[in-house]
């Protein structure tokens, strides 16, 4: 990712506008249409959404979230949502995104976009998303990028004074601190019977729990601060400011017109418009700044926070030194204060660490344990002294952190019990523990202490939106978050549906405290599972830990399946909305593996030839199998830099057909078998995809290439089998090797031999031609696999070692 003299001469979009434009959205389509991507956000919370977004249309398998707390990172992902001071820039990507690039004149975290804006490149397209106020910086540090202008897609209005009475549904009210984003949320309590709260130092849990509550209606006000204003996609048509100052870390100072603007433009979804007010407690805004928020024109950026990326480590003074260097561009303003130059300053006057840090290593690891983050804030001396302990620990013995020291901070944060305020105080400690426990090598069992970490925060973050509720949400607005009661009851005689357990179900799982579970914590429990922990049958059925939860359902084509939950008053709407977005990423999971794994939107952009995207279109459609009368023309236009691409993504150009090489495994053949069943509303035919050899009348009238058969001979013959016979037929002693494979598959007779006639050879296993070389392209026969034989790779079922027909194995 990182800018390279190759990287520099990529494509750099920078799309600039107001909220509501449209732009994240146009962001994340246009990462889709490469092959890799990653994409910077500024906030967590931001990043979650996207990774959400992104994983409901292409599944979990081939995305990977990456924050300082937070890392879900599958085996192979190709594309990376990140927080921006998280992308990894090692990594070489097609496309790179950083969005709200105007933080790069934040006084505190602007340098970490300012170096991204300077040096973060995909290796094809970069896109900067960001205010319009960040034009001429743009043009005047990246003169080749392509600038554009994005529209609102809403109008936004101002509505004067409004007291809190006055507010209408589907309203936030935004405030500047803790205790009275808390005060406005009881007085709204009192009045309008519930409402959620989301601040930035919720975690995501919690964040998500909330903000599901309000979206699904269950509340219809919102309480805030700031931190709804990065992105966070809200139903909101109105947002009253209850204040127009804040603490910006070392005083009090008035919001400019653009955060205002950033904030109030959270009002109004899409073509929807939406309004901004202030309290009846504060004065009116200016017409000035009413203007300027209506119209949103503001004064353009004119400097830029930075910091020297180029670091002396020969010593501590010497990385205070470089660090303090002053920047030789004129655009550029060195950052006046950040946390980990404070904490390295104080430290480096340490004794003790003096004597340690005399060599590169040493000072390289004392940056590393500074730059640890303090999500307590404003307890800055026993941040310092935290960090004082971890780099004595690092920097001596085996280099570890001790387990019984990290068990003593770790362990008094293990506790649910307490007010908002000290739930509040043991997430911001856990925090760091959980970022600690992410940085590489310092811990010995590292996954062992992620795991805890992570349970405790989600523990915590249960029992803070459990105090939220309880506190903000009368129980005549909602039901209280309630504990699932135990379930003694039977399902009813001859219920048939799959989800009669269910109950069941919900009563036997137990919390964190050992009592049955509440619903958010079974739905957190659900969002967080990996892929393993969920099992879909042939019926499209899908269980959670052993016990059906949801439905797959009929969608308009067997990649689009849909996902029905249980019909039940189990969830409340919130519940379900979490639900149901894990699910749909579950679902696009289970298309990606019945193509075996073939990214096909990875060739729907505008600079893949017309040949390229449809046979990648066509390739999708058939789930990861088509004849090569529909493949062939549109292979020989490809050039042949295409087709290797084709190829390594693991796409092979057999005797008969044109298929992906893991689209003929036995597991990737059942789930193209449910797929297609779900489509046809029917069960899978008997013995589909078991058996290699099936009575044409065992299919029911139904297609027998769309669950994975050819109908040769009068009989139906799995592909995988299929494309075996059509290679071995080909071999110059292909007697010796389809004799017996025909007496597997039980084919004799007259049978036998029109199986083999179709198939190109004659009755007795005579090889037959090759068909001559084709115009930019190689031989029809079937491309190596990366073992250098030919046809499907040995893991598929037609290279298996032979078994009787109908074991569930190929032949």
């Amino acid at each position: 990712m990182t800018a390279s003299p190759s990287h520099r001469s990529s494509v750099v979009v920078a799309e600039l506008g107001p909220t509501n434009t449209g732009k994240t959205h146009r962001a994340i389509e246009r990462m889709l249409e490469h092959d890799t991507g990653i994409m910077g956000l500024p906030l967590r919370l931001l990043a979650r959404e996207v990774y959400d977004r992104v994983t409901a249309r292409v599944g979990e398998g081939r995305v990977a979230l990456m924050t300082g707390e937070e890392k879900r990172i599958p085996p192979r992902p190709d594309y990376w949502i990140c927080t921006v001071e998280a992308m990894p820039t090692d990594r070489q990507v097609d496309f790179v995104a950083v969005d709200e690039i105007q933080l790069a004149a934040h006084r505190e975290r602007g340098h970490v976009f300012t170096d991204r804006l300077l040096h973060a490149r995909g290796l094809k397209e970069t896109w900067f998303l960001g205010a319009e106020t960040m034009r001429p910086m743009v043009q005047s540090l990246i003169p080749h990028a392509s600038l554009k202008r994005a529209t609102r897609l809403s109008q936004l209005r101002y509505s004067g004074h409004r007291s809190l009475k006055s507010l209408p549904p589907r309203s936030a009210v935004v405030a500047f601190s803790a205790d009275r984003v808390y005060e406005l949320a009881e007085a709204l309590r009192r009045l309008r019977g519930g409402v959620a709260v989301v601040l930035g130092a919720l975690s995501p849990r919690t964040r998500n729990a909330q903000v599901a509550m309000y979206q699904a209606g269950e509340v219809q006000y919102l309480v805030a601060t700031d931190a709804i204003g990065m992105g966070l996609n809200l139903d909101l048509n109105h947002v009253a400011f209850a204040a127009l100052s804040k603490f910006d870390g070392s005083e009090p100072r008035e919001l400019f017109p653009d955060e205002l603007a950033q904030i109030a433009g959270r009002a109004g979804r899409h073509l929807n418009d939406g309004s901004f007010a202030t309290l009846n407690t504060l004065p009116e805004l200016s017409p000035r700044v009413v203007s300027a928020i209506e119209t949103h024109r503001f004064p353009a950026v004119r400097s830029l926070i930075w910091r020297n990326a180029s670091l002396d480590f020969s010593s501590p003074e010497s990385l205070l030194e470089s660090l303090s260097q002053a920047p030789r561009h004129n655009a550029f303003v060195r950052v006046e204060r950040a946390d980990d130059f404070d904490a390295l300053r104080h430290l480096s006057s340490v004794p003790a660490i003096q004597e340690v840090a005399t060599h590169r290593s040493m000072v390289e690891l004392l940056w590393q344990v500074c730059q640890v983050p303090d999500f307590r804030k404003g307890l800055f001396g026993l941040h310092v002294s935290l960090l004082r302990d971890t780099f004595l620990q690092l920097s001596a013995g085996d280099g570890k952190l001790e387990p019984g020291w990290l068990s003593r901070q770790v362990s008094p944060l293990d506790d649910v019990s307490g007010d908002i305020h000290t739930l509040m105080d043991r997430l911001a400690a856990i925090r760091i523990w959980t970022y600690i426990s992410h940085r590489p090598g310092w811990l010995d069992d590292a996954e062992a202490w992620q795991e805890r970490t992570r349970r405790i925060e989600d523990a915590l973050g249960d029992a803070l939106h459990e105090r939220l509720v309880e506190r903000f949400v009368q129980r005549a607005a909602r039901r209280s978050p309630r504990r699932f009661a135990r379930n003694t009851a039977q399902p009813a005689a001859g219920s048939d549906s799959p989800f009669a357990k269910l109950g069941l179900l919900l009563g036997e799982v137990t919390g964190t405290d050992g009592a049955a579970m509440t619903e958010e914590q079974f739905v957190q429990r659900v969002v967080d599972a990996t892929h393993d922990a969920f099992q879909v049958d042939a019926s499209g059925t899908i269980s959670f830990e052993g016990e059906p939860l949801a439905r797959l359902v009929r969608g308009k084509d067997r990649r689009s399946p849909q996902v029905a939950l249980a019909e039940s008053e189990v969830w409340t709407g919130g519940a379900r909305r979490q639900l149901e977005r894990r699910l749909v990423a579950l679902a696009r999971d289970l298309v990606t593996e019945a193509m075996g794994g073939f990214p096909s939107e990875s060739f729907s952009s505008e600079g893949r030839s017309g040949a390229a995207r449809g046979l990648a279109y066509r390739l999708a459609e058939g789930l990861g199998v088509i004849s090569q009368t529909e493949a062939h023309e549109q292979w020989r236009l490809l050039d042949e830099e295409t087709q290797e691409r084709f190829r390594t993504l693991g796409v092979r150009e057999g005797q008969r057909f044109f298929y992906v090489a893991n689209a003929l495994t036995p597991h990737a053949l059942e789930r193209r078998c449910m797929l297609t069943a779900l489509l046809h509303q029917r069960t899978a035919p008997p013995g589909v995809p078991r058996e290699p050899v099936l009575e044409v009348a065992a299919l029911g009238g139904l297609s027998a290439r769309a669950f994975g058969y050819e109908v040769l001979g009068g009989v139906a013959l799995r592909i995988d089998i299929v494309e075996r016979l059509s290679e071995a037929l080909r071999q110059p002693q292909s007697a010796r090797q389809v004799q017996p494979l025909m007496q597997e598959l039980r084919l004799e007779g007259g049978v036998h031999r029109r199986v083999l006639r179709e198939l190109g050879g004659a009755a007795t296993g005579t090889p037959a031609k090759r068909r001559r070389r084709r115009r930019g392209g190689r031989p029809s026969a079937p491309a190596a696999g990366p073992s250098g034989a030919r046809g499907p790779p040995a893991h598929a079922g037609a290279a298996q070692s032979p078994k009787k027909a109908g074991d569930g194995g190929g032949p």
